[in-house]
């Protein structure tokens, strides 16, 4: 009885796992297709070119 609950912990212990893997992965996509709406390149050529031109102008 002991051992066949152990098997049964593990059981669950695996598919736990799955389901926290696949939830990770899951938000990970949800999280880089919501990031491609915005424009980071952009901003960040922003911020960069006027620490640029500062730098020239030395």
């Amino acid at each position: 009885m002991g051992k066949n609950m152990l098997e049964q912990l593990e059981t669950w212990h695996i598919v736990l796992i799955i389901a926290t893997v696949i939830a990770v992965i899951w938000s990970n996509i949800a999280l880089l297709k919501y990031s491609a709406k915005f424009d980071f390149k952009g901003k960040i050529d922003k911020q960069t070119k006027p620490d640029d031109s500062d730098k020239d102008k030395k």
